[in-house]
């Protein structure tokens, strides 16, 4: 069972997702706006949150952006367009997925699914050996979930860091899309290739100078490459 905050100025839809929530045995709690889903995260602890993008006095990106600030809980947006645009700035405040309206109750209960049992594959072991990987300026700290470039500290989605670390784990091996997608968001993902690429051009941002060593395979995939 997971505790869901659903944020949603529409009462129908908040109401829909309870009601499939809560048929499937979870506890649900709304909130009707972005300030409320913040306040209620100050002081409450989630599963899972469900955030529409478009909702007065503070819109999901912006209630993403400052819920990541003080929790790494799941977030999956909602929202009525579709552009890449939209994907890309979910994504950038700490999206860990993306579904347009209308929806499926169905599919986003599978959605929450998948999210969940990506998110608990990825908690730290009690007792873990410290990994790190370093090219140049670049150390990656995989223990800690860190990423470093000259010493600065790089802010990624948790999404981003699950892909690059495997990006940066499987390096100078070329990836599939296919193999990429499954690894990475699992085999009950119910995205497209879409997610994949928009969080790679997010990837390459986040890397600055590192960003070339993401290198496109037409037609195949990616690699990460260290060896020239």
């Amino acid at each position: 069972m997971y505790r869901i905050l659903v944020v949603d100025d529409e009462e129908k839809i908040r109401a829909l997702i309870r009601k499939y929530a809560e048929f499937e045995g979870h506890q649900v709690v709304e909130a009707a706006n972005g300030m409320e889903a913040v306040t209620l995260c100050l002081g409450q602890s989630f599963d899972i949150i469900i955030m529409d993008v478009m909702m007065p006095e503070l819109d999901g990106f912006s209630a993403s952006r400052q819920i990541r600030r003080h929790t790494d809980t799941p977030i999956l947006m909602l929202s009525a367009r579709g552009e890449e645009y939209d994907r890309i700035s979910g994504f950038e405040f700490g999206a860990d997925d993306y579904v347009v309206k209308p929806f499926s109750p169905k599919e986003l209960m599978l959605r929450i699914d998948a999210i969940m049992k990506r998110f608990s594959k990825g908690q730290p072991e009690e007792t873990v050996k410290k990994e790190i990987f370093r090219y140049e300026g670049l150390t990656v700290d995989f223990t800690a979930r860190l990423v470093y470039i000259d010493g600065s500290r790089v802010e990624m989605s948790p999404k981003e860091y699950d892909l690059f670390f495997y990006l940066c784990r499987n390096r100078n091996i070329a990836l599939s899309r296919e193999k990429l997608i499954t690894e990475v968001w699992g085999y009950d993902f119910y995205g497209d290739d879409r997610t994949l690429d928009t969080h790679i051009k997010l990837l390459r941002k986040s890397l600055g100078p590192y960003s070339s060593l993401i290198v496109t395979l037409r037609g195949v995939g990616y690699r990460f490459e260290t060896e020239k």
